[in-house]
């Protein structure tokens, strides 16, 4: 780093060359007051507070505008720096009218912790009754500065206090700072707030009613703010004993989190500042979602079916019945479901479980029916099936292709990246066929037909090739096949047919591939929207050959990103919690490698690829017998889901392991209650392959356990209790080092920071911020002439529509977790059948009309929501909600190579109910 010498208050120090003096000051712990400084805004040097006396200037410079120089002598307190600032709090609280009392007190010390006044202020001015109180940076400015009074007479506003969903709005606190109204723009890209000056009388922050706005209730304003005017009401009145840093439990971007705990409850919550994937910021369910854990409704004891009906048990009981009945179940006829929700440890474990204590190598979980398909299509392509770049890299991109993502809604923070690439110059790209967020700043927007995936791409590397934009010298030296691919796209695809089956105008084609190709680095960005589909490797071997083409692969801020939908499914398939691979992905087919596993547990593992989890439910009974899920809800998630509800019901035992009575759980012989992330140690891996620390920051409700105990547990029983002897997660993730080379250098204690990347391959390795640099992992980059294949389930006369499916912003998944927030379900609380207002006029729906959607498997009944973001001739669900279960519409046909279900194209119809 390059750094440069000053001297501040007498103290020689080195600071970064290119810093602020109020950045240099904070880096070296001096404190300088600025009420509108704010380390993710730009300085603007509004409140004037932060002056400084430079030897041999004649003036005072705003510490947060001005640059540090190198030799500098700075002094930050001297009493007629002091008194300028006094008079600049003077003037700013008698022009905004702050209340004075919390300020100037002789007596605070002595009030109690009841939050008694012994001034009697009310509680609308007493400092004791304000949510910030000991932590308003005012408090601290007047405090630092010695102000003891003001001249000016000021006095209550009496504004009425706004409340919104989760948090508070009084702005007879505010002191026009701006913080809120920038971070809302600046950083989050929205810019729902706006102000409304008026010194003296009734300045306030519009708009009235954030939940009638575009607000996504990301809190970034309330984390801004200076002093009470914005808080959130869980946190008003207590503050933290401990704080505990871990890894947020919703989407894949893996946030890290500061969990304030006071007597054993959730008090506060921030997103981590610093090398984290999140840097500070949060979504609303990272910010306020986490009150699931200490819903009423958590399992706290084990359930045991008697008669028909779940009833309480004990440990003793469960685990002994569980032991006894799955010994009898050992090999073919077993399988089991591991979670994208637990840690890697756990994961690890539940692998270990299947194909070592039971013999079966009928393990699989959630990832087959999201990014199954990434997995093979990238390892074929390049050698490793994971996302290669890192997440702070897209800001710096020049080229972004959003396609099959709403990256806003499902994972905001990375969407935060791309707005922060636009600012920066970046051309924005969005492929999808419904209008997401990321189209208000797209230079480009492809709204393709569902299922037209390859098309679309081939149409853009005809361009690329006819134009002379590939990098003949990349595809050189570093790629193999692509005259395969060259003699395809010249011979079998034209633009106007590839346009025409896509639906997108040749003129757009044409715009987007030379955005593409012409502002390197390019990145590619996706989500399910590619991927769950009959032919989701074709998708992906696609949107690798045009990374290849360009050479944008291998290099800062490129690359292809496909991103996991949940908080660990990408660990959880690094730890072989699927039927092809051991951790690691290391072939189960490969005899030196099962062999290294089978010396390492002292047993012989099944030597077959096994079933996964769609072929596990079409098994059922004729093969499988016994099932043990752990942290999953197929019954809502699963495709066709009710056939996976008949499958559950013809198992002759099923023992679900969960921390709610799930819809899947209802149908256990036995249900295990598990401790939640927030309640047990180890590690996530999150979409940009960064291994953290998942810390515990509560204690499990009643008699619940982590599941990695259990599963040792039950082991134990069944006369594997040496190769299951662990007592802390941390020897488990030493077992998984010493197995799995890309985690060769994955250890906790190197893990107390931001967490490392794989491939880490050794204890004194740094990790991997991008892959394939100078070479691909499978050695060159494979092109694939891959050829457009229909979806398997097209509209007809009888089922006109397309329906889609996908996440919105406050939900996640099944809602097992997030619909225990009730704040949350004052965003959404019902499913919503989006369609468009042509589709609805023609079927005589209204919005809020009560619809059937039926599919060649089920039906389901919801509310009608006419928008314009559904093209015609489809419609878009989600899945969050058990009342309206959107997968008894869907499909289980399987891509045949990553046999994932086709989830985006399924042919429905809609009609209205009469009422």
């Amino acid at each position: 780093m390059d750094e440069i010498a000053i001297t501040i208050d007498g103290r020689q120090v080195r600071v970064r060359r290119g810093s602020s003096i109020l950045e240099a000051a904070r880096s070296c712990g001096v404190y300088i007051p600025s009420l509108c400084d704010h380390p993710d805004l730009k300085p603007t040097g509004s409140c004037k507070l932060c002056v400084v006396d430079i030897q041999g200037w004649n003036s005072y410079p705003l510490a947060c505008t001005t640059p540090a120089e190198d030799g500098m002598v700075i002094e930050t307190a001297t009493d007629e720096l002091q008194e300028m600032r006094r008079h600049t709090l003077e003037m700013l609280l008698a022009l905004t009218n702050h209340p004075v009392s919390c300020l100037f007190c002789d007596r605070k010390d002595e009030c109690t912790d009841l939050r008694e006044c012994m001034r009697k202020f009310p509680a609308t001015v007493g400092c004791k009754y304000c949510p910030q109180n000991g932590e308003c940076e005012l408090q601290k400015a007047v405090e630092y500065t010695g102000l003891k009074g003001i001249r000016y007479q000021v006095s209550y506003r009496n504004l009425p206090v706004l409340k919104e969903p989760f948090f508070d709005r009084d702005y007879n606190l505010c002191i026009l700072c701006g913080r809120c109204v920038r971070i809302c723009q600046e950083v989050r890209g929205e810019g729902v707030l706006s102000i409304h000056p008026d010194f003296h009388r009734r300045h306030w922050i519009g708009p009235l009613s954030l939940i009638d706005s575009d607000c996504k209730f990301c809190a970034s304003c309330l984390d801004a703010c200076p002093t009470g005017a914005l808080y959130a009401r869980f946190e008003r009145w207590e503050r933290p004993t401990e704080t505990t840093t871990t890894v947020c439990p919703f989407c894949g971007v893996g946030c890290q989190i500061d969990v304030g705990v006071n007597d054993g409850r959730i008090v506060r919550t921030r997103g981590r500042r610093g090398d984290t994937p999140n840097n500070g910021q949060l979504c609303v369910k990272g910010r306020f979602g986490l009150e699931f854990a200490e819903s009423p409704e958590r399992l706290k004891t084990p359930l045991i079916r008697r008669n028909g009906a779940l009833v309480p048990g004990t440990w003793e009981e469960a685990l002994s019945l569980i032991a006894e009945k799955l010994s009898g179940y050992r090999g073919d006829r077993f399988a089991m479901l591991s979670s994208a929700k637990c840690t890697n440890e756990e994961n690890y474990l539940a692998q270990k479980f299947c194909r070592l204590t039971m013999n079966s190598p009928h393990i699989d979980h959630c990832a087959r029916l999201c990014h199954a398909s990434t997995v093979a299509a990238l390892a074929t392509a390049f050698g490793s099936g994971a996302m290669t770049n890192s997440i702070e890299e897209l800001s710096d991109a020049g080229c972004i292709l959003v396609i099959g993502s709403n990256t806003s809604e499902q994972h905001p923070v990375i969407a935060l990246k791309i707005k922060e690439a636009k600012r920066k110059g970046a051309k924005i790209i969005v492929a999808n066929p419904r209008w997401i967020d990321l189209c208000k700043i797209a230079d480009v927007w492809l709204r393709q037909r569902p299922g037209t995936d390859v098309a679309l791409i081939h149409a853009l590397c005809r361009v690329i090739l006819d134009e002379g934009l590939i990098d003949a010298e990349f595809i050189e030296e570093r790629t193999e096949g692509f005259e395969n691919l060259r003699e395809y796209l010249e011979g079998e695809v034209t633009l106007e047919e590839a346009s025409g089956i896509c639906g997108v105008g040749l003129p757009l084609i044409r715009e987007a591939a030379r955005s593409y190709a012409l502002n390197k680095p390019s990145s590619i960005v996706y989500s399910m929207g590619i991927t769950q589909h009959s032919h989701g490797v074709d998708n992906i071997l696609a949107l690798a050959n045009l990374s290849m083409m360009i050479g944008s692969i291998g290099i800062p801020s490129s690359g292809i990103n496909p991103l996991r939908g949940q908080n660990n499914v990408q660990g959880a398939c690094d730890m072989g919690a699927l039927p092809n691979v051991l951790p690691g992905y290391q072939a189960v087919l490969n005899p030196e490698l099962r062999e290294k596993f089978e010396t390492a547990w002292g047993c012989e593992i099944p030597a077959e690829i096994g079933l996964t989890v769609v072929e596990i439910m079409n098994s059922i009974p004729e093969r499988i017998k016994a099932l043990y899920i752990m942290g999953e809800n197929p019954v809502l998630s699963d495709p066709d889901s009710s056939h996976v509800v008949d499958a559950l019901g013809k198992l002759e035992f099923l023992v679900v392991q969960d921390i709610f009575l799930s819809e899947t759980a209802q149908l256990a012989h036995v249900v295990l209650p598990a401790a939640s992330s927030l309640e047990k140690d180890g590690t996530f891996t999150n979409t940009e392959r960064r291994v953290q620390r998942v810390r515990k920051a509560l204690s499990p409700p009643g008699e619940a356990l982590a599941d990695w105990q259990i599963i040792a547990e039950i082991a134990r029983r069944m006369g594997y209790g040496d190769e299951f002897s662990y007592s802390d997660p941390s020897e488990i993730m030493e077992e998984v080092s010493r197995l799995t080379p890309i985690y060769g250098g994955i250890l906790f204690p190197r893990l107390e920071g931001g967490g490392l990347q794989w491939p880490c391959l050794s204890a004194d390795h740094p990790g991997t911020r991008y892959l394939h640099k100078g070479s691909f992992t499978r050695g060159k980059g494979l092109f694939h002439a891959v050829r457009y294949r229909p979806s398997m389930e097209l509209p007809d006369g009888d089922y006109p529509l397309v329906l889609t499916t996908g996440r919105i912003l406050c939900h996640f998944h099944t809602g097992t977790m997030t619909r225990k927030v009730p704040d949350l379900n004052l965003l959404r609380d019902e499913e919503l059948v989006e369609i468009s207002p042509q589709d609805g006029a023609s079927l005589g729906i209204a919005d809020g009309d009560l619809v059937n959607v039926s599919s060649r498997r089920g039906s389901v009944r919801a509310r009608a929501k006419i928008t314009e973001k559904s093209p015609l001739g489809v419609i878009f669900m989600t899945f969050h909600f058990f009342e309206a279960p959107t997968n008894v519409l869907t499909n289980a046909a399987l891509d045949p190579v990553a046999k994932i279900p086709e989830y985006k194209v399924c042919a429905v119809k809609l009609s209205k109910v009469e009422v």
